[in-house]
């Protein structure tokens, strides 16, 4: 066929139309598709406006697979996605790829949150079973956000933006989460997002606070170190928890301004303690996955002038797990520099004792769900009794969270525990009270007020 015949041009055109509405590695459509299709259905509807759903799905942890076993692998998961999409979904529905590894669903027959939900449901299902390649088998989870016309939104964007709100708090929730939007939930989302600013500007304005814990040795009672714990009160919003906020700075992606910030101040307030005393403080998950971090954390040390020796970090077990190489590369560099490890909430993880193989620790945390009933609860003594005993054989000190009265401490100094720390024997306090229950026990510290 000549090249001026006009067949051929038609042909061409309907080639390149449809290479524009097309994901090229997965063959579904594309977000144009989408949104062609979500106008062309609302145009049918808006006499008559019956609802219709549109949801995008997230592939939960698909980045470290793919940064494991490369981006041939990955790219091979998301073409077993798409086809494993393309054969489920209900007669009339239209899946695309949406971008990265999010796929995008209208779903014209889904009316009502029940039905979006079941939909779901069954999506969740298909995407658990393990994804071939070749040598080896691969499990993914998969978070969703649904939205449904007209109430959710009577234009394209509106609906999508609804969809991705949705989408958000299901991975906000955990893994393989289903949310249908609401207006409760945008009114939540909003506040999150003021929250976010809010904290934000506080980072700047240097307005979050550090206040210290005691930690002593049930021996004799005397404070060894300090635990590090963020605190916030904002002049509109009030005190806010940091079971709030610090969650919220990991998801939003400011965790290191916020934790740097922190740990410069309770580097500074350790500087002012006698220097046999430690300072304890926490690394977020987000943290344990960033390269970065040992350098930062040794850098503001370094700037600040305390000794390494003197910090523990904490780091929770589920913490690890999320990048359990990049994590022990992190605690390999901080050990060598003198910092110590702290294996915190110690007894609430699926693998702990794996974990104690795995990785080098200095200490161990016993989790206050086993202290809060170790004087009525014969099992939960007999845990911590194993606990301080394999640590004993392990070298490892160990300390007891969240002792709250004598008969508790009582008990712990009986079963051999090293330290503790909870309200019976102080709560956190900000710099200036610390230094002067420190001045209290040590007469040369000067109790005036400190850099913070």
């Amino acid at each position: 066929m000549k090249s001026g015949d006009p067949t051929s041009l038609d042909i061409s055109q309907s080639d390149l139309h449809a290479m524009a509405y097309t994901d090229p590695l997965t063959g579904l459509g594309n977000p144009y598709r989408l949104r062609d299709k979500v106008r062309q259905l609302s145009t049918e509807r808006a006499e008559d406006p019956a609802p219709f759903t549109v949801c995008i799905a997230n592939l939960d942890g698909f980045k470290p697979i793919n940064d494991l076993f490369g981006p041939e692998a990955g790219d091979e998961i998301l073409c077993q996605v798409a086809h494993r999409l393309k054969a489920c979904i209900p007669d009339g529905a239209t899946v695309t790829r949406h971008g990265g590894d999010e796929f995008a669903f209208l779903l014209p027959l889904v009316f009502e949150r029940k039905a979006a939900e079941k939909v779901g449901q069954m999506l969740k299902e298909v995407l658990s079973a393990p994804f071939d390649l070749g040598d080896r088998n691969v499990r993914l989870s998969a978070s969703f956000g649904f939205a449904i016309y007209p109430f959710a939104g009577e234009d394209f964007s509106d609906i999508l933006k609804s969809a991705e709100t949705a989408l958000y708090r299901s991975k906000r929730r955990g893994r393989g989460q289903i949310t249908v939007y609401s207006q409760e939930i945008a009114q939540e989302m909003k506040r999150a997002t003021q929250l976010e600013q809010a904290l934000r500007n506080a980072i700047i304005a240097n307005e979050v606070d550090v206040h210290f814990q005691p930690i002593v040795n049930l021996k004799d009672d005397t404070v060894v170190g300090f635990e590090a714990l963020a605190r916030w009160c904002d002049a509109d919003l009030g005190y806010v928890s940091p079971a709030t906020f610090v969650p919220l700075a990991e998801e939003r992606g400011f965790i290191d301004a916020l934790s740097d910030t922190l740990l410069r101040k309770a580097a500074e307030a350790a500087m002012n303690w006698p220097k046999e005393l430690f300072l304890s403080f926490n690394l977020s998950s987000a943290q344990l996955m960033d390269p970065k971090t040992a350098f930062n954390t040794l850098a503001i040390l370094n700037r600040v002038g305390l000794d390494p020796r003197r910090l523990e970090m904490e780091i929770t077990e589920t913490a690890m797990m999320t990048d359990a190489e990049t994590a022990q590369k992190i605690v390999s560099e901080l050990r060598g520099a003198g910092v110590r490890i702290s294996l915190d909430d110690f007894g609430t993880g699926q693998s702990s004792l794996g974990r104690l193989r795995d990785f080098s620790f200095d200490k161990v945390k016993i989790d206050r769900a086993f202290v809060s009933r170790l004087t009525c609860d014969r099992a939960s003594e007999h845990i911590v009794k194993a606990i301080v005993a394999m640590c004993e054989g392990l070298e490892l000190e160990v300390v007891a969270e969240g002792i709250e009265d004598f008969s508790e401490a009582l008990k712990l100094k009986a079963l051999g525990c090293g330290m503790g720390q909870g309200y019976f024997y102080g709560k956190p306090a900000d710099a200036v009270a610390t230094l002067n229950l420190l001045s209290d026990r040590y007469r040369h510290i000067d109790a005036g007020p400190i850099s913070a």
